[in-house]
């Protein structure tokens, strides 16, 4: 553990959680209760002796767990216009809650992100603007001033954190008390929204992040002892912010065992391994299965782990090149 009992206020209480995934149950953006399956009911094989479980996140509406998030954002929401940057997932539930409650909306994308991503997200009738990865928060910021425009953050904001919780809260009624849940981690939104709702629902279950080594700002977060930045790089573009967030490192600090790192090589042979077994998963969605794989989580023989793919937005024309 990272540390002991915590010395301040819970920035998410177990009944802000609870009702943010009330707020996720009834939004009209029809986000789904997803699949979780034993991976003995798959063609899929692991080294270490575990009872692995896999939360299908990949075949959420829109294509992530992202709607999560942004149902209980957009639940919260006066009137637009509204602003964000992605790296493609966060954009495309963003964009189809905009399309949906008629709001006026643009999206900053990175020009590291698949082009695939903003042609997606344009078909919502949002527009997109893409610039270098440092150039975003900036944009942004100008946009917010000039043009009074309400800026919704893809992963700090805590709304958006207690509503990515309320997957956990759906892995807990199915596996109760699970030795360890594994979930990747890009700025943290999922990763602390899960860590929440487990430490107070399932204290003894153990949470860790996953990261990409050219993108691990989470690690570096944790080994600062304050949120970190860095020129991140990986194919996992979803879990490559250029930062960690703030309330994201507190939250994960307080309540996540371990950040572990994979390669990329690593990512690409979970994302094909997963495919012949019938799983259309991302790079991004695949890194925490890529850490179970790669024997990387600590102490889980004869234990059970529950891992999240997180999304299956992956153009044809990636998938064949990442499976070749």
């Amino acid at each position: 553990m990272q540390s002991s009992a915590s010395d301040h206020k819970e920035l998410l209480s177990k009944e802000m959680l609870e009702e943010a995934r009330q707020r996720v149950r009834e939004s009209p953006l029809q986000v789904v209760r997803t699949p979780l399956i034993n991976i003995k009911e798959t063609t899929l094989t692991l080294e270490t002796e575990c009872n692995l479980f896999l939360k299908l996140e990949n075949m959420q509406n829109t294509g992530s767990f992202k709607i999560r998030g942004v149902a209980c954002q957009f639940a919260r929401a006066q009137a637009g216009p509204f602003i964000t940057m992605s790296a493609g997932n966060y954009g495309r539930s963003f964009a189809y809650a905009i399309n949906w409650y008629g709001h006026n909306g643009r999206v900053l994308m990175a020009n590291t992100a698949p082009a695939s991503r903003a042609d997606v997200i344009s078909s919502y009738g949002v527009d997109v603007e893409i610039l270098p990865p440092e150039c975003l928060k900036e944009a942004v910021d100008q946009y917010v001033k000039e043009q009074g425009m309400k800026y919704l953050h893809p992963f700090d904001d805590l709304d958006l954190i207690a509503g990515h919780g309320s997957v956990a809260f759906e892995v807990l009624e199915e596996v109760p008390n699970p030795d360890v849940i594994v979930v990747c981690c890009g700025g943290g939104g999922l990763l602390s929204g899960i860590a929440s709702v487990v430490k107070l629902s399932s204290p003894s279950t153990k949470v860790y992040g996953v990261e990409p080594e050219g993108a691990c700002t989470m690690y570096r977060s944790f080994m600062d002892g304050n949120p970190a930045s860095m020129d991140a790089k990986s194919i996992a573009a979803g879990l490559a912010p250029p930062f960690a967030g703030t309330n994201t490192f507190r939250i994960c600090k307080e309540h996540v065992e371990e950040v572990i790192l994979v390669s990329d090589e690593e990512i690409v042979e979970g994302v094909s391994l997963l495919y012949r077994a019938g799983f259309v998963v991302e790079p991004s969605g695949a890194a925490a299965y890529a850490a179970v794989l790669k024997n990387k989580i600590p102490e889980i023989t004869g234990k059970t782990v529950v891992v999240l793919l997180t999304g299956g937005n992956i153009s044809p024309e990636e998938l064949i090149h990442i499976c070749i």
